[in-house]
């Protein structure tokens, strides 16, 4: 339900709740566009055959998900564009129970997180660097914690001198620095059929234009972003990828597949802009993109994805042409990472408990994703230790009824829209990590029930 208006027979039980995801969808879409005026509370319940109290309940979630804004006197009005929000059970009152979240990619609430936290905080308490308390010197945070970064990025298979990396508050900071630095206003951006959540604001928020890019079963296709450089005529500056497991589709692409791409980029004088927002979880995977044309890549990755949300810690790599340029729109937006987090990250990878860490999120991983395989069949495509599951759906299914279809059964998933650049096939994206083990099957069960599995 992705049109505008809507129309009476849109409108199920419980009707607030439809009706404001009805009307986010429409956001979501475009049939609704910034600064469109929503019909008066009223009019659209007598059009809708719906209490005015009802509307009016619709539309306080829509304000509080800051879709829409309420101005006294004047209407209620469409504030922002498309966003991840709108996929989220953010509609769900307070008072309710809520639901199972396979919304969220993030990884599993392991005891052993919250044991490494409570030990890192009492051990950095009797030896806390001044400078974690008292420094606003990013070149100093950069000659405390820059052996650790690079380290880490050796994990992720970049081998990278410190002097050229960049400490950042977790992967979104890298992740705009990264953009600001690879493109000026007005030139385009390559990316995949299907990208991350993020990237469509941060275009929109940086004026700068996105080209989808053909893929295949293997990811983006070299020769279809050879055929979109010759004819941007100069304007396509960069290519954005995500070829480790954090795209929305989970797949990891092969070597073969990242290399045509790395040489396809330097062919046609792109910057490589990689996201590896899961870093090493995938073991043995192949190197990444940016390894094979460092000299043009942009590759960052983090901690939050990998080890524990909490721990929002960046890395973003540079070549040394762009460097000057990459560190100078840091500092413009964001100054220095937070000394006190990279302390915990440099106590948690220099004492090895990283790596326990991340030997058991991928251990816990490897189950959950057998039990999706299982419960959800050949439909569920992922690899073998990823943060969420991908389904693709016939085209003649809209996937905001399936995601309505699953809320009412108390589980929240996200559907393609979101993350659709050029395709627009319908689809589902399933989170893993949220949940407990057994919450989690109880919701893939459920999930399988409603696509007839």
């Amino acid at each position: 339900m992705s049109h505008w208006p809507l129309r009476k027979e849109d409108i199920t039980r419980p009707a607030y709740r439809s009706l404001a995801q009805g009307i986010a969808a429409a956001i979501d879409s475009g049939s609704l566009r910034p600064g469109d005026r929503l019909p008066p509370h009223r009019d659209l319940a007598w059009r809708l055959h719906l209490s005015v109290q009802t509307v009016s309940r619709a539309y306080e979630e829509l304000i509080r998900a800051d879709l829409i804004s309420g101005e006294v006197g004047r209407g209620s009005f469409v504030k922002s564009g498309p966003r991840e929000t709108v996929e989220l059970p953010w509609f769900r009152a307070a008072t309710e129970r809520p639901p199972i979240d396979l919304s969220m990619m993030t990884p599993v609430a392991l005891p052993q997180v919250t044991q490494a936290w409570s030990d890192s905080l009492q051990r950095i308490a009797t030896r806390l660097p001044h400078s974690a308390m008292h420094s606003f010197r990013p070149r100093q945070a950069m000659a405390l914690y820059g052996g650790m970064a690079a380290g880490w990025l050796a994990r992720c298979g970049m081998v990278v001198p410190a002097q050229r990396i960049i400490i950042t508050n977790g992967n979104t900071p890298a992740f705009m620095v990264a953009l600001m630095t690879a493109a000026q206003p007005g030139e385009e951006i390559a990316v995949e059929s299907y990208s991350c959540h993020a990237l469509k604001p941060a275009i929109r928020h940086l004026h700068l234009r996105m080209r989808g890019i053909d893929c295949d079963d293997r990811g983006m296709i070299p020769q279809a972003l050879a055929q979109a450089a010759r004819m941007a005529g100069g304007k396509l500056r960069a290519v954005f990828l995500l070829p480790s497991g954090a795209g929305p589709q989970a797949r990891i692409i092969d070597r073969e597949r990242r290399e045509d791409l790395a040489q396809t980029a330097a062919e046609h004088g792109l910057i490589i802009i990689e996201n590896d927002a899961l870093g090493p979880v995938a073991p043995r995977r192949p190197p990444p993109v940016s390894s094979f044309a460092p000299e043009r890549s942009l590759y960052f990755t983090g901690l939050s994805k990998c080890l524990s949300p909490g721990l929002r810690l960046g890395f973003l790599a540079l070549p040394e042409t762009l460097a000057e340029r990459a560190m100078n729109r840091h500092l413009s937006v964001a100054w220095m990472a937070t000394p006190m987090v990279a302390e915990i990250a440099n106590d948690w990878i220099t004492s090895g408990v990283a790596d326990d860490l991340l030997v058991a999120q991928r251990q816990e991983l490897a189950a959950r994703n057998r039990m999706a395989q299982r419960i959800l069949g050949p439909l569920s495509a992922g690899f073998g230790h990823g943060l969420h599951r991908w389904i693709a759906l016939p085209n003649d299914v809209d996937d905001h009824d399936l995601l309505q279809a699953a809320l009412d059964r108390n589980v929240a998933v996200t559907a393609s829209t979101g993350f659709s650049v050029s395709d627009r096939s319908p689809a589902l994206r399933l989170c893993l990590g949220g949940p407990t083990r057994g919450d989690l099957e109880q919701a893939l069960t459920t999930i399988a029930g409603i696509l007839g599995n």
